[in-house]
This record gives structure tokens, sequence and C-alpha cells, in this order.
């Protein structure tokens, strides 16, 4: 999900003024991953102790998912900022998708490692909506022996509820929708969406919830919704794409969303254009486009060498052609 903010405390304002002053945030925005990270690393050869180098630099471990300098890194940061609510989040996502590709054993300690993340974050700052919806979906997904718990995920929604309805509800349908409850959480969803004055991003929550149902039909209304609103997220592009693809529906539709956000000169971190690439060669591939999808494929890599799942898909390829 792409979450949006009512309120902005001044915190948030002071981390945007960081994040923008530092050089390799504009590489990282473009999604030119290889030059952020050899940026980063100069100017932490040069300044060891940048707690935000060492943020940033996380965070291009984790778009290419390596997992483990992604979580280095941000251990760096948080012991040289302990305060920061943000680097706390992060380090929590980074224990997490660890977690996710570990052994049940490991994934048990690194769980616990996610959720003390979150909360701390929380504790730390209780306007990051962000960390409140990361720590929602720990409590809503993890058994009661790890902390999770959707009484947990409802107060969550209710501390949420007073300076931001929109999440509040997202928080309640996501709940319900474990709970098996489709009706409920469907309500919720559309709660979301009237409350936040049809922001796209609430549009693609319902289409995604619909995709999960299986209900097709009606998930690409709801992208045709969130891509005919005014958009003012530019990720909105790629994640409305990325619902298509998901669903097997309206390709064409979806290679014009990417190839917009591609084109555009408001490309962002939080859609990495490697990652809009590779999608791109994803779809091309379903679509039976082999050579466009290598050409998609191959300009993910350039960005991000170190992105295996872009790198497989050349070998892949590569192999089909020589048979």
């Amino acid at each position: 999900m792409v979450r949006t903010r009512f309120l902005i405390p001044y915190v948030f304002f002071l981390a945007a003024v960081a994040w923008s002053e530092n050089p390799a945030q504009n590489l990282l925005s473009q999604g030119r991953i290889d030059d952020a990270v050899a940026s980063l690393k100069e100017t932490l050869q040069k300044s060891p102790n940048d707690a935000l180098s060492h943020h940033l630099l996380s965070r291009a471990h984790y778009e290419v998912e390596n997992w483990n300098d992604a979580i280095t890194e941000a251990q760096r940061a948080v012991a040289l900022q302990p305060l920061n609510s943000n680097y706390h989040l992060w380090l929590g996502r980074a224990y997490g998708q660890k977690a996710e590709n570990s052994s049940w054993v490991a994934a048990i300690g690194l769980a616990k490692k996610v959720r003390a993340e979150f909360e701390r974050a929380v504790q730390l700052d209780g306007f990051n909506l962000d960390a409140r919806t990361d720590l929602s979906e720990f409590y809503i997904e993890a058994p009661g022996f790890l902390g999770g718990g959707k009484d947990k995920a409802r107060a969550q929604a209710e501390a949420v509820a007073s300076f931001d309805g929109p999440t509040a509800h997202w928080i309640q349908a996501r709940v319900a929708e474990k709970e098996k409850k489709p009706a409920v959480a469907e309500r919720e969803y559309r709660a979301a969406i009237q409350s936040s004055n049809g922001y796209p991003s609430y549009w693609l929550n319902l289409a995604s919830f619909y995709r999960r149902l299986g209900r097709l039909n009606e998930m690409e209304d709801a992208v045709n919704r969130a891509t005919s609103a005014r958009v003012n997220k530019p990720d909105t592009w790629v994640e409305a794409a990325d619902v298509l693809y998901r669903g097997g529906r309206n390709f064409p539709a979806a290679v014009q969303f990417l190839r917009r956000y591609l084109s555009s000169n408001a490309l962002v971190a939080d859609a990495p254009a490697f990652q809009a690439h590779y999608l791109l060669g994803s779809i091309f591939e379903r679509q039976g486009d082999r050579q466009a999808a290598m050409q998609e494929y191959r300009t993910s890599l350039s960005l991000a060498q170190e992105f295996e799942s872009a790198r497989d898909a050349v070998n892949r390829l590569s192999g089909q052609a020589m048979k």
C-alpha cells in the first residue's frame, strides 16, 4: 500500500529536508541503485557516522532484496540516531523481509525483532503513519505467541482515527479481511476512499482486495477509478500496473501506465525505475514478447546489478533463445 499523510508533523518536514539535501537521494529516486550505493559508500568513507547515509544505503540494499546488508546498515543508522522513528521502522522492515526468506526457526527470532522495531517507531512518533500501519499488519498476520493480535491492530486503528480517518478505515479493512469477513472489509475499504475524497491509493487498495477475492472485473474498475482520478503520487502508475499484472488483466493498460511513469520527470524512490522496468519486462514476457521483455530486464539490471530477479530473468530468456 502507498500511504498518504493528511497531517505532517514538523519532524517529518525536517526528515524530508535532510533527505533532499543528500546527493544520493536523486539517484535513489531515479532508480539508479548502483550509482546511489557508490555515492553513499564514498560519503561514509569520509563521514562514517553519517546516520542518514547509513539509512539510505540500507534502503538501497533493501530495494535489491539484499536483506543482510540492509539490516546491517539500518542497525548502524539506529545506533547513531536511536530516537529516529523512521530508522527503527526501516530496520523492522528489513528484519521482516529477512524473516520471510529464512527458515521457520530463524524467522521466529526475526519476527520478534520486527515487532520490537515497529513498536519502538510508533512509541517515538505516534504520527508516523507508515509505522502505525506496518505495526498493524504485524499484529494482524503474526500469531499470538509472537505478539500478534487483531485487537492490537484495532487499537492502532482507534489511535490513528483521531488524525487520519482513511488509514484507520484501511486498518479495520485489513482486520476484517483477515477474519474472513469480506462484506465488512469491502465497506471499510470504501469508507477509506470516501474519507480520503477518492485518493487514488485507496482505490488501489480496494482493487487489490478484489484481486485477492478473484473479483477481477471489479478489480479493473477500481484500477480505472484510481488512474482516472487526479494522480498526485507518481508511483500510483506503478501500483496500478502491478495490480493489473497480478490479476492477469488488461496488460496493454499496465504497459501504458509504466511507460507513462518511466517517461515522466517525477520518478520516486518508492517506485524505483529498475523495478518498474522489471515489471514491464514481466508483462511483456507474459504476453509472449521475449525480445521486449529481455530489453526491459537488461535495463533493470543496468541500473541495479545486484537485483537477482532481473539477472535470473535475463539468464532464463537467454537460455530459451539458445534452445
